[in-house]
């Protein structure tokens, strides 16, 4: 079979969002708590407008909100129930508990709507809503551009209830424990990690309970890190965006793995034995590998998103599998998943979702499947990871800019990214492209020169620069 690399409808060419989508960034609402549009007035509209687009046959809306540490989770929580009640609607609060977690459910639930209050991987002075439809998958663009439009629609307003009609909240007692359980289950029930040593880093965020709950009970010796939350501290110096104070614990205890997730546990960071960082592109090859192998690997593909490294590309092709690119952003890696029937994708962030058992990426899951492979070849992951790919060197910068404007009507850089494609070739890629939630431009060159590389990658930055003066 002939290996090759695809890029998905839903690539970097893609058209932009649709215009009405201002509140809505590439996952959800973000922004810093109590300022527009992360404060109580603005949540409490969202709540109501889920609550009233998701209501069934003239039928109240079941909810299910959960959330992560930050200190603005209360505050947020209050207005998202209070906007759902406002509809007749029902709550059912889960508390801290990771993304994934609120998303499988919504389903077991059979509720109509799942709300995520979270800002990810952001300091705890961020925050922001996520909103999960009854099918547990994250809203598409145009879901989310109805959603907006409903903020300031009369109808939120006439369609209130009184009296008997209005809603209530309640808490979810067991919710941790449901997605503790359906966690292990998606590993062999006769594989078991006793005699294991991992390090759990839980980024003193949404998983602080739940993550070191899961290996232990499967047997392993846990080491837990991260899991003492403030409402202040998530995300700082601790988990997925700093795996080194992880790795560092690993060493001292002579452990066999590290794993870090963020604050919404929505993704995952392994260190090996020895304090090497294995990232999404890592797991992605090893476990590919691994489904290829078993013949679980859908289509022998695997979905992955613009910035994963040249090397996953190769890797794959060396297996006679083939890799769809998306663009940057787990959602846009699902919906190629589902509609073209693939079972695997991710990002080299470590966003890893595996389809046969969730709806959008689990750090949890994730970290289950690369254990699993671990204990079953017997071979350390250092090792594993050495064979999963060679990485091609990649280079990436960014600049903020008072706005952003259509990369096509910049000259300049257009000039300096083309000069760039010209001199890689088929051996490097340029990929330029706006963030989803600032006026950031970011620029990622890969090739075989990491000095050439951030060469061009500074002179397409000043380009802009020029074009943005």
């Amino acid at each position: 079979m002939s290996a090759k690399s695809k890029t998905a409808p839903t690539s970097e060419h893609a058209p932009a969002p649709p215009p009405a989508r201002k509140l809505f960034g590439t996952d959800g609402i973000r922004g810093v708590a109590n300022e527009h549009p992360m404060t109580p007035e603005i949540a409490m509209k969202v709540g109501a407008a889920v609550a009233w687009w998701s209501a069934r046959g003239g039928r109240p809306a079941r909810v299910v909100i959960g959330k992560d540490t930050r200190l603005s989770g209360y505050m947020l929580e209050s207005a998202l129930a209070s906007g759902v009640c406002s509809q007749g609607g029902r709550v059912l609060m889960t508390g801290p508990l990771p993304t994934p977690a609120i998303a499988y459910i919504v389903q077991s639930m059979r509720a109509d709507a799942g709300v995520v209050i979270s800002a990810s991987h952001n300091p705890y002075q961020d925050n922001g809503i996520k909103i999960f439809g009854a099918d547990g998958f994250k809203l598409p663009d145009s879901a989310e551009a109805e959603l907006e439009a409903l903020l300031d629609d009369p109808r939120l307003v006439t369609s209130r209830r009184t009296e008997g009609g209005v809603g209530r909240s309640e808490k979810l007692e067991d919710s941790r424990g449901r997605y503790v359980t359906y966690v292990k289950g998606t590993i062999p029930r006769s594989l078991r990690l006793d005699g294991l040593k991992v390090v759990v880093d839980g980024a003193h965020g949404a998983a602080y309970r739940v993550a070191p709950l899961v290996f232990s009970e499967l047997g392993a010796d846990v080491h837990a890190i991260g899991v003492k939350p403030s409402g202040k501290n998530i995300n700082d110096r601790c988990g997925a965006l700093h795996p080194e104070t992880m790795a560092a614990e690993v060493l001292k205890r002579k452990a066999h793995l590290g794993v870090a997730l963020d604050g919404d546990a929505d993704r995952l960071i392994v260190v090996d034995e020895r304090g090497s960082v294995v990232d999404g592109d890592a797991i992605m090859s090893i476990c590919a590998r691994r489904m290829k192998e078993s013949g679980a690997l859908a289509r022998d593909t695997v979905v992955a998103t613009v910035m994963s490294n040249l090397g996953l590309e190769r890797a794959l092709a060396s297996l006679g599998c083939s890799l769809v690119r998306t663009a940057v952003g787990d959602r846009y890696v699902v919906e190629v998943m589902r509609r073209e029937g693939y079972n695997f994708g991710g990002e080299q962030s470590g966003h890893l979702v595996f389809l046969d058992y969730a709806t959008t990426g689990d750090g949890l899951i994730a970290a289950l499947q690369v254990v699993s492979g671990l204990v079953l070849s017997q071979r350390p992951l250092s090792e594993l990871a050495a064979a999963a790919l060679q990485r091609v060197p990649q280079v990436l910068v960014n600049a903020t800019f008072k706005a952003r404007r259509d990369l096509s009507q910049l000259p300049h850089a257009q000039k300096a990214i083309r000069a760039a494609e010209t001199r890689l070739g088929q051996d490097g890629r340029v990929l330029v492209r706006w963030s989803g939630t600032e006026p950031k431009l970011r620029v990622m060159l890969e090739g075989e020169d990491e000095a050439s590389l951030r060469a061009m990658a500074e002179g397409i930055l000043d380009a802009a620069r020029a074009d943005l003066a």
